[in-house]
């Protein structure tokens, strides 16, 4: 790619990056992508390495690292780390010289706009919960805001099975929210990518009454500040385009991909990092 961006002076063509361990960052993708339908998407998916939530903060930022380093030699303009527990470990606003956006921000402030007693949720990996991410920020926000964590990890290879309706996915959620709802939350914080995948069995669980804050829709929010204040230039292209990057063959991700972004969504391609 061309590291000039294509268009006038005004406008900056070149694609958007996000990364995430595997599949899940696809539903930050679908929110930015609906949000900014004229913007290029470079997608990376480390599949080889995932999960993330497992492993030590140091892995996860060395991973990341190597993430957003693909990304920028693919000359993208901004980056988004479609990762919870990568965002835990990567909290600067820029890298390599780009905007970098992580969803612990966004989502934190999402949860805070959304929360009506000050009583906020949140699941999570392990990593994302333990990192104490969440709380750090709300609390910064709102001193007196309370925040009762959960960490999910079963629910994560559920929705890369693609098991959003089954009746198992629905009784592990209820196991895990159980804790949560005991303490009387008004809002829930979906602290991973995958989450959304599942939303109909967290709501099932939560109700109406509790909000239910996705990370794609809170950086989409973000972005859409920085394009009005001129720190992201906006693409003058009639439709945008998405580019599919994974680290290794998986066998569910090019169905799911098509089920999260729609039928249209291109085949991934197999990369090296």
């Amino acid at each position: 790619m061309s590291s000039n961006p294509a268009g006038s002076s005004s406008s900056d063509n070149r694609p958007i990056g996000v990364f995430d361990s595997g599949l899940g960052g696809l539903t930050v993708l679908r929110a930015l992508r609906d949000a900014f339908p004229t913007e290029n998407f470079l997608y990376l998916g480390d599949t080889a390495r995932l999960p993330y939530g497992s492993k030590s903060p140091e892995t996860i930022r060395k991973y990341s690292e190597q993430n957003l380093h693909f990304l920028a030699r693919n000359d993208v303009k901004a980056m988004v780390i479609a990762c919870n527990s990568a965002s835990t470990q990567m909290r600067d606003d820029s890298f390599d010289g780009k905007p970098l956006y992580n969803v612990i921000d966004p989502g934190a402030q999402a949860a805070v706009k959304a929360s009506s007693r000050g009583r906020i949720g949140l699941m999570g990996t392990r990593a994302t919960v333990n990192s104490g991410a969440y709380a750090e920020e709300i609390k910064k926000l709102k001193p007196d805001f309370q925040v009762f964590s959960q960490a999910c990890p079963l629910l994560v290879p559920l929705a890369e099975e693609g098991w959003d309706a089954d009746p198992v996915t629905n009784l592990i959620v209820y196991r895990y929210l159980q804790t949560l709802m005991q303490e009387q939350i008004d809002t829930l914080i979906l602290g991973c990518t995958h989450y959304p995948l599942l939303a109909g069995s967290i709501q099932r669980v939560t109700g109406s009454s509790v909000a239910l804050v996705d990370s794609g829709e809170a950086i989409a929010e973000l972005m859409r500040n920085d394009f009005t204040s001129g720190r992201l230039k906006k693409s003058d292209s009639d439709n945008g385009t998405i580019r599919i990057c994974i680290t290794d063959a998986s066998g569910p991700f090019e169905g799911l991909s098509r089920k999260i972004l729609g039928g249209d969504a291109p085949a991934p391609e197999l990369t090296n990092i």
